[in-house]
């Protein structure tokens, strides 16, 4: 009997060689297929497995659910400056009225007056508050961000990131991950 996988389901959750997932945000996933194809190539070990498998008439492997790297790839010092990262040390709110939809950036100075995107000059802000700034500084209209933007650390994110777990966690992946509960897909 074939068993039909669809090319979505079953990703594999990739380690580093010493069993830290490679990041959280977005959380390390590879493809069934790439991580069948990292197999062959002997590129990781697998950890651990689905009950699904794939199939050719000569052929049979269970699915990877986990798997770690064979050489380790050493990690970011600091976070890359990229629009969720932005949001996830925001914590995925407005920084002015807590909104938590229709998120865009907010540069505190803004570019038309010389401001720079940067960690120390961008904020979190819903549409509607983007617009009612506009291209003032937050003096002129006495709108000032709940927190104050900075750069922050991996731990900074990490430790927000906490809050925002992934929809989907497999229960092979937690001794792996730090979430408390597993999600229903």
């Amino acid at each position: 009997m074939t068993v039909a996988v669809s090319p979505g389901a079953n990703p594999a959750l990739v380690l580093n060689a010493d069993y830290r997932p490679l990041s959280y945000y977005p959380l390390s996933l590879w493809s069934w297929q790439d991580a069948i194809k990292a197999v062959f190539l002997d590129r990781v070990n697998i950890v651990s497995e689905y009950e699904t498998a794939v199939r050719s008439p000569s052929f049979e492997m269970r699915l990877p659910s986990v798997v770690s790297l064979k050489s380790y790839i050493k990690p970011a010092r600091n976070p890359a400056f990229t629009r969720f990262n932005v949001f996830l040390r925001d914590k995925f709110e407005c920084q002015y009225c807590h909104a938590t939809e229709d998120l865009t950036f907010d540069h505190l100075i803004p570019r038309s007056r010389g401001g720079q995107t940067t960690w120390e000059n961008v904020v979190t802000a819903c549409s509607s508050c983007n617009l009612k700034k506009g291209n003032k500084p937050c003096k002129d209209i006495g709108m000032w961000p709940t927190q104050m933007p900075f750069r922050p650390s991996i731990h900074d994110l990490h430790n927000n990131g906490r809050s925002f777990p992934p929809n989907y966690l497999h229960d092979s992946w937690m001794d792996f991950l730090y979430w408390d509960t597993v999600l229903e897909p």
